[in-house]
């Protein structure tokens, strides 16, 4: 199967994403209110991402929001962003639910604090950054990377 440039960072990024899936997500009205939190990931499901919170939260009141990512070993970077709405769906936050997401919510699935928010995806910037050893070598030795770069670049919708 062929995939454009667009596609196989899309490809990469989401594989990244599942791989470590922590980013930094701030209300775009709000950016103090940027904080590290985990995504909860459906492979089915492309066009959204989902965050366990607490109902105390800025991010609980929803609308715009950026998120950034930077990969494991620093290899991808993305900046997206979306709406966030909670999630009203038990069979979703049941889906997602486990021992790492119980120990935030001492009162488990019941706890009055617990939330369940969907970000619906829109723009995204991607940036690949796995250089392999002959391109980490050219630019060792000063060679133009430029182009290269370009390649491993895109803004496209999630």
């Amino acid at each position: 199967m062929f995939m454009t440039d667009t596609e196989a960072l899309k490809h990469k990024f989401w594989k990244a994403l599942d791989d470590s899936p922590f980013v930094f997500l701030q209300q775009d009205s709000e950016p103090g209110t940027a904080v590290p939190m985990t995504a909860q990931l459906d492979k089915d499901a492309n066009h959204a991402i989902w965050f366990f919170g607490r109902r105390s939260s800025a991010l609980a009141r929803g609308g715009a929001v950026t998120a950034t990512f930077a990969g494991k070993g620093h290899e991808m970077f993305a900046r997206f962003s979306g709406v966030l709405s909670e999630e009203p769906s038990r069979e979703r936050l049941d889906q997602f639910w486990g021992k790492p997401v119980e120990a935030w919510y001492p009162q488990g699935k019941q706890d009055p604090e617990l939330i369940l928010l969907r970000m619906d995806l829109g723009q995204a910037e991607i940036w690949n950054s796995d250089l392999g050893f002959l391109d980490t070598a050219r630019m060792l030795f000063g060679f133009d990377m430029l182009d290269e770069a370009k390649q491993e670049h895109t803004e496209t919708m999630l």
